[in-house]
């Protein structure tokens, strides 16, 4: 069997992101880490948005998951 003869491959070109165009999205992905940090740990707090327990059984095991206790 012949050996097949290498491709040349050139480097994909760069592209160029404006920070204009990141920063919408950048400040969304923060403001749903604050509410998913909020909700694994803080909820049922001192500071509780929902009365019931439903929140603090929804997110228990990624509380534990992240080192947070709950009880």
């Amino acid at each position: 069997m012949a050996l097949a003869a290498p491709i040349a491959v050139s480097p994909a070109p760069s592209v160029a992101i404006p920070v204009r165009e990141i920063v919408p999205w950048a400040l969304f992905a923060a403001a749903i880490a604050f509410v998913l940090v909020y909700f694994i740990g803080f909820e049922q707090g001192a500071f509780s948005f929902v009365s019931s327990s439903y929140v603090h059984e929804f997110v228990h095991d990624a509380r534990h998951l992240a080192g947070l206790p709950c009880h």
